[in-house]
């Protein structure tokens, strides 16, 4: 899942929580963490800013809103932007932060986007065989 889609999905749980009235403390604090991260990021865009003002709850309004805007900035990429997204998803919609709790600590060889469920057996590093002589 691309960083998009997991900031997307957190400004999405973070609005929806909002509009329920059910956000708690740590919901409304990381939500507001996000916003000022990407507001941060995008200065003084009034685009983005209008956007992330609006009341959305469906993450599609987001990405069409943002999307292109996180891609062409960088901002999908952000290891600060996407840690607030990641603690806003957690405490504001668990079950979809399980979705977007990935690490890849090493990549042997595994290249391409993958739809769970997918599982990888890898053993200890072969290897390269030495040249032959010549």
């Amino acid at each position: 899942m691309s960083g998009i889609e997991l900031i997307v999905a957190a400004l999405a749980a973070g609005a929806s929580a909002g509009v329920t009235n059910t956000a708690t403390a740590a919901v409304q604090d990381a939500y507001a963490g996000l916003k000022k991260a990407l507001r941060g990021w995008f200065g003084d865009s009034e685009d983005v800013w209008q956007v992330l003002q609006a009341d959305e709850t469906q993450p599609d309004v987001w990405r069409a809103g943002l999307g292109d805007q996180l891609l062409a900035s960088g901002a999908s990429e952000n290891a600060e932007i996407l840690g607030a997204a990641r603690r806003l998803l957690a405490a504001a919609d668990p079950p979809a932060a399980k979705a977007f709790n990935i690490t890849v600590e090493t990549n042997n060889g595994a290249v391409g986007e993958f739809q769970a469920p997918v599982t990888f057996h890898q053993g200890p590093s072969v290897p390269p065989a030495p040249p032959a002589a010549g």
